[in-house]
């Protein structure tokens, strides 16, 4: 049930990665670079919710979830493989688009259309991603959610693993050798063709080897349909849950806030800070631009390979100690990983810092979503889901629209050094995100919660359909013989 986001990852581990050099060789400045990635947390923050209302209110010949898998991977697919030519398709427009390009947002015609390939790539990843995380839960316990998040995270790990790998592989063959100045390398139009093919026949796998459970009731789920049909349905249902969070993922959201904050900066960034600031490449035509920026790839390759060797020990640790323990302690190693490049300069140290890196993002994908999980109503799942990515796009969004200015008032325009100081921000972003997760975050299904916590976080719920025969297993905090006396 996870595999698909193998596909969905290589997608995401591609663009994280690469897009930042796609828009140096097109010809963006460094201060442009925030603005330019501002399609992923808007098409997040507006498809996200969407979908998952939709979801929760579908079932067809597919099931509930896997129709949005099928439609998102064959719109993802292709626009992966058009990245790579975004200059050819901007030649095809000719002289007049690149002077409206110029005029109407100071960018390149390059640039321009690798953008709006990238805001169609991220609304199409987000129309299948979105579901994968209600489809564990859809199908899974409580007792047998972290596991499933941790499975997630080990595809997650794996598919960007080879994503990244791909382009140091093809720039070490050689494949690079001879390219113009201002040309996107082959490395990166190889490994983004091949992304395309992996991504749709990961998550088709998916979609062919999976079912999903149907409603108990189906006539009450056509009438809960019914009632919240159209777009106005779709924004009530989402603006009630807003009303109606709960208490941990209110908690929740603060982590998160400077979770993503932290990440967003070294995604942006990382690839950059490698070719200035570790290789000392002068410009970005050189070739060391080049080497770097394959290196910065290969290190995020490091980071997942992290992530899926330590995937499987985090249920264990949680059980041992608790999940919002595990995931400050992973944040911790992924903020001083971040804040440790102000001192490398050797390459292979780079190592060290994408190792804390992975740790964290081992528990960013999995303990998050499973102390989430069982603080929400089954019925809502999707619409809840979709609702908790608004604490990962929001921040992302304030450093879209304010850190090409930041960057200009502190370092001037097309600064090499300003990339060195945006990652080592990310560092202390996460390193506040693991305090607030210490000190916060109370997680319903630990056993050292209070019984009115619990009822506390759930109380304003409203009575909702079970929407499939599986029983809801006991949370272990209200089923037990002392509580069961009181009551």
């Amino acid at each position: 049930m996870s595999f698909g986001f193998l596909g969905i990852q290589f997608g995401w581990g591609l663009q994280l990665a690469n897009m930042s050099a796609i828009y140096t060789y097109l010809g963006a400045k460094a201060d442009d670079i925030p603005i330019l990635w501002l399609a992923g947390p808007v098409t997040g923050l507006l498809i996200q919710p969407i979908i998952g209302s939709m979801s929760d209110r579908t079932w067809n010949r597919l099931g509930r979830r896997r129709p949005y898998f099928l439609v998102g991977s064959i719109l993802a697919s292709i626009m992966l493989f058009l990245m790579p030519d975004a200059a050819a398709i901007a030649n095809t427009f000719g002289e007049g688009f690149a002077s409206l390009a110029r005029a109407a947002f100071g960018i390149t015609a390059g640039v321009a259309v690798a953008a709006g390939l990238l805001w169609i790539l991220d609304a199409s990843i987000n129309i299948s991603m979105e579901p994968f995380r209600a489809f564990v839960a859809d199908k899974l316990n409580t007792s047998q959610r972290t596991a499933g998040f941790v499975m997630q995270s080990f595809f997650i790990g794996v598919g960007q693993t080879f994503a990244n790998g791909l382009v140091y592989y093809f720039n070490r063959s050689g494949f690079d050798a001879g390219t113009p100045a201002g040309a996107i390398p082959p490395s990166v139009s190889y490994s983004f063709k091949i992304g395309a093919v992996v991504f749709f026949l990961s998550v088709l796998w998916t979609i062919v080897t999976t079912r999903e459970y149907p409603p108990d009731d189906m006539e009450a789920f056509r009438r809960m349909r019914a009632a919240k049909h159209g777009i106005g349905g779709f924004f009530r249902e989402i603006f009630s849950a807003l009303r109606e969070m709960p208490a941990t993922m209110k908690q929740l959201a603060v982590v998160q806030f400077f979770t993503w904050l932290g990440l967003f900066c070294m995604w942006m960034f990382f690839g950059l800070m490698t070719s200035y600031h570790v290789f000392d490449a002068p410009d970005a035509d050189s070739d060391l631009f080049k080497a770097g920026g394959a290196w910065g790839g290969l290190m995020f390759a490091v980071y997942s390979i992290t992530c899926f060797a330590i995937a499987f020990a985090l249920p264990k640790l949680a059980a041992a100690t608790s999940r919002k323990s595990v995931h400050s302690l992973a944040l911790t190693c992924g903020g001083l990983g971040l804040l440790s490049c102000y001192f490398i300069q050797n390459k292979w140290l780079l190592i060290a810092t994408m190792i804390g890196v992975g740790i964290a993002w081992a528990s960013i994908l999995s303990m998050p979503y499973a102390i989430l999980a069982g603080a929400l109503p089954p019925a809502r799942m999707g619409v809840y889901m979709g609702v908790f990515n608004f604490f990962i796009v929001i921040p992302e969004i304030i450093a879209s629209f304010t850190f090409g200015r930041i960057i200009r008032y502190f370092f001037g325009e097309n600064s090499t050094s300003a990339p060195l100081y945006v990652v080592m921000a990310g560092g202390v972003f996460m390193l506040t995100a693991a305090l607030a997760c210490l000190l916060l975050v109370r997680d319903v299904a630990d056993e050292n919660v209070p019984e009115r916590a619990v009822i506390e976080a759930d109380e304003y719920e409203p009575v909702l359909v079970q929407q499939n025969a599986r029983p809801v297993p006991s949370t272990g905090l209200l089923g037990d013989e002392k509580n069961a006396g009181r009551r």
